[in-house]
């Protein structure tokens, strides 16, 4: 299978080829780890790989799956595939090998997915921008000067550059999302509860962060949370069941929605730049011309800023794991061990009172309940992914000497994501627009608590009436 075959193909097309005989899933395997040879030294998307263990599963025989013989990274970062680094972008966890596979990596196997590597994350997913000082940055496929996004960057830059049709990636304030938009994806964040975190955890960030797929086609991140989203055993909550398989909907027209249209951020009230606001207008017009009614809409007040929330549970939690793994090693802490924006993230973490933590929960849960009492009106909301473009790689190096600069480009192109995490919703970026110079621009849509299949249904109708490229000119 030669490189154009490859690419040619969404992950359920390469399973079709194998199913069919047509192509093996060794000849797959080949391919992709060729366009990583090929790609990855100029994008610095992948941080680890198994190709020979890969290649023994391979031969071995795979699992009868929906998805077999396709090429997979797991995104390093709260997800651990056995033998390999469980790093969190991080030097203190440098040295920290899985034993065992995270639930939702075995689900993917038993799918017939092949495991390739993983891909690269800022520390403890903490930036919008994946710079972290243990791998280096990782680069935008569409423009090597620009950054991929974060915290899921090495996931869409592997993605976008033709490495695998599809990656794990996770979302704890947009950062599945945001390198989606970055780099010219699908990128759907799932309702909380939605994918398991078993056996190492019950949720992430009190709910906030899930985990799901960066994808090319949206069939594709459809297939993968059939194939992952079942509840385990022991989760301390679950979303509601799904009615049918999620494939299903991607072929099901969503009929006419009653679509909010808001080009302001949630609570900080932040206009979007002239590309972000294009690309909304643009998107409400194809909307419409698909018989949905888009109605301009004003954020409910809410009551508390999305920010607050998301700085002061993440950084608990990243001062509690940072903590935790100093009292495995019995030291303190170094100056080398963590970048030094992480640094910062754990003095705040670790200022945080018990008090204001359930406070913070309280008031994640108040959001929750103002914005769906909001939503009663609308089907979905229609929203810019991030108010900007991705900025140069440097502009959020986590250890360079422009961090008083970092706070604005956060907020644009985390502000309006963060929401959802917030909320717990369902909340997708869809690739459906382009500058004057090429590169691509995400909108964001969000669904009700539960409610992929709306989300699916529609983002299935946009790729129909207006389909994206499929991969990056190398």
């Amino acid at each position: 299978m030669d490189h154009r075959d490859y690419v040619a193909h969404d992950a359920l097309g390469l399973a079709a080829l194998v199913a069919a005989g047509e192509v093996s899933a060794a000849e797959v395997l080949d391919a992709a780890a060729a366009a990583i040879d090929a790609r990855n030294p100029e994008i610095n998307a992948v941080v680890a790989r198994r190709d020979d263990a890969a290649r023994a599963e391979v031969a071995a025989g795979l699992p009868a799956g929906p998805l077999t013989g396709v090429p997979y990274l797991v995104k390093d970062l709260n997800a651990h595939v056995a033998g390999l680094p469980s790093t969190q972008g991080v030097r203190l966890f440098a040295d920290v090998v899985a034993a065992a596979d995270s639930e939702f990596v075995a689900r993917l196997r038993r799918a017939g997915m092949v495991i390739l590597g993983k891909t690269n994350t800022p520390g403890f997913g903490t930036s919008t921008s994946t710079e972290p000082g243990l791998f280096g940055p990782c680069r935008n496929p569409w423009d090597p000067t620009l950054g991929s996004g974060g915290s899921s960057g090495g996931a869409a830059a592997a993605v976008a550059s033709g490495m695998v049709p599809a990656a794990h990636a996770t979302d704890g304030g947009g950062s599945i999302r945001i390198p989606a938009a970055a780099c010219g994806l699908f990128g759907l964040k799932v309702t909380r509860g939605r994918v398991t975190h078993a056996p190492y955890a019950g949720e992430g960030w009190n709910g906030m962060s899930v985990g799901h797929a960066v994808t090319r086609s949206v069939r594709d991140s459809a297939a993968i949370l059939d194939a992952t989203s079942a509840p385990f055993p022991g989760d301390p909550y679950v979303a509601p069941a799904p009615v049918r398989p999620y494939l299903d909907e991607v072929t099901t027209e969503p009929g006419p929605l009653r679509i909010a249209l808001l080009d302001r951020q949630p609570g900080t009230g932040l206009e979007p730049g002239p590309d972000a606001a294009e690309a909304l207008a643009a998107a409400a017009r194809l909307c419409e011309a698909l018989g949905h009614h888009v109605v301009p809409a004003v954020w409910p007040e809410l009551p508390v800023l999305p920010a607050q929330v998301t700085g002061t549970i993440s950084s608990t939690h990243v001062a509690n794991a940072i903590d935790r793994r100093l009292a495995e090693l019995g030291r303190d802490l170094r100056d080398d061990d963590i970048d030094g924006w992480i640094h910062a993230v754990v003095q705040r973490g670790r200022a945080v009172t018990g008090e204001e933590y359930v406070q913070t929960v309280g008031l994640m849960h108040a959001t929750g309940r103002a914005v769906a009492a909001w939503m009663a009106d609308y089907d979905v909301l229609l929203s810019p992914t991030m108010a900007i473009l991705p900025p140069p790689i440097g502009v959020l190096d986590p250890n360079g000497d422009r961090m008083s600069e970092a706070l604005p480009y956060l907020s644009a192109m985390s502000g309006f994501c963060a929401i959802a995490n917030v909320t717990g919703q369902p909340a997708m970026s869809v690739p459906l627009h382009r500058t004057a110079a090429g590169f691509p621009v995400g909108v964001h849509v969000v669904g009700r608590f539960g409610d992929e299949a709306t989300l699916l249904r529609l983002a299935g109708q946009l790729e129909r009436a207006a389909p994206w490229p499929a991969v990056a000119p190398a």
